[in-house]
């Protein structure tokens, strides 16, 4: 007799099967109409196609939950399975002989492919070609088999097949891997699974976009084209991603940016952002709001070289655990590193005195410009760059105010993200494999962030093995108003550096002990944040960052010398003001100054300067007659102050 194995469903109902059967068998047991609906599965929490046996669970008991299209869990199986369709459709127009395949995971809302063209290559104009013949491959409904070969004759069939990314995938594989083959129709590829049970069971998909990639992500390797692609189980849902993709497209900061007069980039300077006049203007007034808000904290500010002794790096540990992403320079037979982080230079200055517990807690903050190399291929904006300035800060201890202290990063955390009306989520990271250190200090230092989290009412979820290598650490990822989530501020607790530093305090019974110390950043970097928030608010900056606040516009040349009294006396206030007086109708300039995202546009001609009062216009587009200017001005400057999201004139 066939072993039978115990089955628990979702409901928790359990019931026995042979081990021989497979989901797809189940799913038929309990009735045809969820047999057609299925479309994976998954053992214990592992994705499985529909025929894969129970035994493979390699359990006596197996947790078993059939999927339909619309679960969560399904997204990894038909998005892999198109990327195979893809695959083909690209095979077909091309030529097997022309087509040599890399890899085609899935990621986040969809797949892509990295695929070589031989004497060739893929145009944004094939993109509708190779949909209208993934089409063809859906309809025709193929369906899909697994096999498994010898690790040989594995690679004789993919090398006589012209497939020699595929050959060095084999060869990096584990000796007591099963290697597995996927086929539908007479196309054949490399992959673990699991896939759909056949290619007709999903319709909904759009490929995006063509890219650059390295193979294997090393620059030093053959550069592939990747065909970005999404699907999801419905037109619909399709359609609404679709939709936030055009989106999120009006609102990239790398288009806005230029376009608003904030920064440019230049391949002078590879990853390095070149802020502008305006761009610089809306970072010091994040910086004056940050500075503001530290020293009501307790924190000081100090500035460290940008530039120290490699043998520094050598002591903190950098060099053996982040060289790779560090600049280096050689100067009279000296070597040195460019700083990738701030943190060696604040224990310098704290190890230049002999340090108290009276002394302590010791708050230390830098706005830290710090270079790590990025490869090219990752360089995105302001959100993947090569310089770019920390809001970095040091805190040291004592024991006992490591809870307090890792207390107060948290609510000035809550305190600044609320100022931009960001909400957020929380994971705590414990040790990875590649760190320093004993148990016992990482299980403590893990302990107290979890008590800091839980005594400030913090909801977070652990994130195993993501820990920095000298501690664990909170990160906190804000979401934007697109429903995207960033990762900015961390706070990490360590006791690591105050080790290898040998650093001390003296203590109420006049004995040396060693401090801890605390990393945290609450922007990330300040331009990665700068770039996040243009995104957010879609380039329409609060009146307090924005760079230009209000826009004076003259209807005609005969009204500029009254105009300039208004700009002057705006300016006088403190308001950040411009006057376009060019000999342009009042209209474009109204457009142009909108086009620019101006928060207050002032428009003035006879009837305005004969009454003294103004006609005010908002981006929003809502105008206001005969407003009185010092009201005005004592509006906006309260907006300014109370570091309002909003216009209070939008209330009037």
């Amino acid at each position: 007799m066939s072993k039978t194995i115990t089955v628990v469903f979702p409901d928790n109902t359990k019931r026995e099967f042979s081990a021989e059967l497979t989901a797809y068998d189940i799913a038929k047991d309990i009735s045809e109409g969820l047999a057609r609906a299925v479309i994976g599965a998954t053992y214990n929490g592992k994705l499985v196609d529909l025929k894969t046996p129970l035994k493979q669970a390699d359990a006596d008991i197996v947790e078993l939950k059939l999927l339909k299209k619309d679960d969560e869990e399904a997204k990894g199986i038909y998005r892999h399975t198109l990327a195979h369709v893809m695959a083909q459709a690209v095979t077909r127009l091309f030529g097997p002989d022309r087509v040599a395949l890399g890899i085609g995971p899935t990621i986040e809302n969809g797949f892509y492919y990295d695929i070589e063209i031989k004497d060739g290559q893929i145009t944004e104009e094939d993109l509708p070609k190779i949909e209208k013949e993934m089409k063809k491959i859906i309809k025709a409904n193929y369906p899909i088999s697994r096999f498994e070969l010898p690790r040989e004759e594995a690679i004789k069939m993919m090398e006589e097949s012209g497939q020699n990314y595929k050959v060095e995938l084999i060869n990096n594989l584990p000796e007591d891997e099963a290697i597995s083959f996927y086929k539908q129709d007479d196309f054949v590829d490399l992959c673990r699974g699991p896939h759909l049970p056949s290619t007709g069971k999903i319709k909904s998909f759009k490929l995006l976009s063509l890219a650059g990639a390295y193979w294997r992500g090393d620059e030093h390797n053959p550069m592939l084209q990747r065909i970005y692609a999404t699907a999801f189980p419905n037109n619909e849902a399709l359609e609404q991603y679709l939709n936030f993709i055009e989106e999120a497209k009006k609102r990239d900061h790398r288009k806005l940016g230029p376009q608003l007069d904030l920064f440019i980039m230049n391949d002078a300077a590879a990853g390095m952002p070149f802020f502008l006049p305006k761009g610089t203007t809306a970072l010091l007034q994040l910086m004056e709001m940050w500075r503001k808000f530290h020293k009501e904290a307790g924190y000081v500010e100090v500035m460290t070289p940008l530039i120290m002794h490699q043998d520094l790096w050598k002591q903190s540990g950098h060099w053996d655990h982040y060289r790779e992403n560090m600049y280096f320079i050689e100067k009279d037979e000296q070597h040195y590193a460019v700083k990738p982080m701030n943190c060696p230079g604040h224990i310098i200055m704290y190890k230049n005195d002999a340090i108290s517990y009276r002394q302590l807690p010791w708050r230390m903050a830098e706005f830290g410009k710090v270079h790590r190399y990025e490869m090219s291929g990752v360089l995105h904006g302001l959100f993947r760059v090569r310089s770019f300035t920390q809001d970095d800060a040091h805190l040291f201890i004592t024991p006992e105010q490591i809870v307090p202290e890792l207390i107060g990063v948290v609510k000035l955390v809550d305190k600044m993200y609320k100022l931009f009306g960001f909400e957020y989520e929380v994971e705590l990271s414990t040790r990875p494999e590649n760190s320093m250190g004993t148990q016992e200090q990482w299980d403590t230092a893990t302990e107290g962030l979890k008590e800091a989290l839980e005594a400030t009412g913090t909801d977070y979820r652990i994130n195993e093995g993501d820990g920095a290598f000298y501690g664990p650490k909170i990160d906190f990822h804000i979401k934007d108003s697109l429903g995207r989530t960033w990762q900015c501020a961390t706070c990490q607790l360590d006791f690591q550096m105050p080790e290898r530093f040998d650093m001390t305090y003296i203590a109420a019974d006049n004995e040396e002990h060693r401090p801890t110390m605390i990393h945290r950043t609450i922007l990330g970097s300040l331009e990665r944040f700068f770039g996040i928030l243009i995104e957010h608010f879609a380039g329409a900056l609060p009146a307090w960052i924005s760079p230009i606040q209000v826009m004076v516009l003259p209807i005609a040349d005969r009204h500029i010398p009254e105009v300039q009294k208004v700009k002057e006396k705006l300016e006088a206030a403190g308001l950040r003001v411009e006057m376009d007086g060019r000999s342009k109708k009042v209209n474009y300039k109204i457009r142009e100054a909108q086009l620019k995202k101006i928060p207050y546009m002032i428009i003035m001609g006879d009837n305005e300067i004969e009454s003294g009062k103004i006609s005010l216009r908002l981006r929003s587009e809502k105008e206001i007659k005969d407003m009185d200017i010092n009201l005005f001005v004592e509006k906006v400057k309260e907006e300014i102050k109370d570091y309002s999201l909003t216009s209070p004139f939008e209330e009037d």
